[in-house]
């Protein structure tokens, strides 16, 4: 007769009966291949888990890293904003110290323009000779003195051509009682300039 073990366990030495029947056949899944599964499990498990974790690390010190740097680059825009800030300030300033002087020379040659004005249309004009000119506002209000009316009305429409004044219109003409040598009118004008900025 053949037998055949189908179990797979090997075979026990032929011996006492009694021994043989004592024993108890090993169990498939009991033993060192059990452990060396086991044991195998865990090292690879262990492993698995020291690459994730060493994964983790090395990106968690990268983020760390380039947080560094965002923190750095953020201290010198904030360096640099305040700087540009400053230069910004210092820009205003200088702006309004020429806006100033831009101004003061403005008003400076209005009053030039208006003497230069008026002495041309004195030159211009015979027999006349100024004594006193008072501005308010708008208003100029020249006194002087002349031989004779004519020489006055020649003044007044020099002094309309120039295109300085508005209007120009006399305010008082009257003979020089003082003068006994030679016959002068005194006389006072009344000038609107076209603007304050002229």
């Amino acid at each position: 007769m053949i037998r055949i073990n189908l179990l797979g366990l090997p075979r026990q030495k032929k011996g006492k009966r009694g021994a043989a029947a004592a024993a108890v056949p090993d169990m498939p899944g009991e033993g060192p291949g059990v452990l060396i599964f086991l044991v195998a499990g865990l090292l690879i498990g262990a492993g698995v888990l020291y690459y994730f974790y060493h994964d983790a690390d090395k990106k968690s010190q990268q983020v760390a890293i380039e947080m560094q740097r965002a923190n750095d680059e953020g201290t010198r825009l904030a360096g640099v904003k305040v700087k540009y800030e400053q230069r910004k300030k210092e820009a205003d300033a200088f702006d309004k110290r020429v806006k100033v002087i831009d101004q003061l020379r403005q008003d400076q040659s209005g009053p030039v323009r208006m003497l230069n004005t008026i002495g041309d249309s004195v030159n211009n004009t015979d027999a006349v000779w100024l004594s006193e000119m008072t501005e308010k506002g708008n208003e100029l209000n020249i006194d002087g003195t002349a031989l004779s009316t004519i020489a006055v009305a020649n003044l007044i429409t020099t002094l309309k051509h120039t295109g300085y004044f508005k209007s120009v219109e006399i305010k008082s003409a009257a003979q020089d009682a003082t003068n006994k040598e030679m016959q002068s009118f005194q006389f006072t004008l009344v000038c609107q300039r076209q603007d304050s900025k002229s």
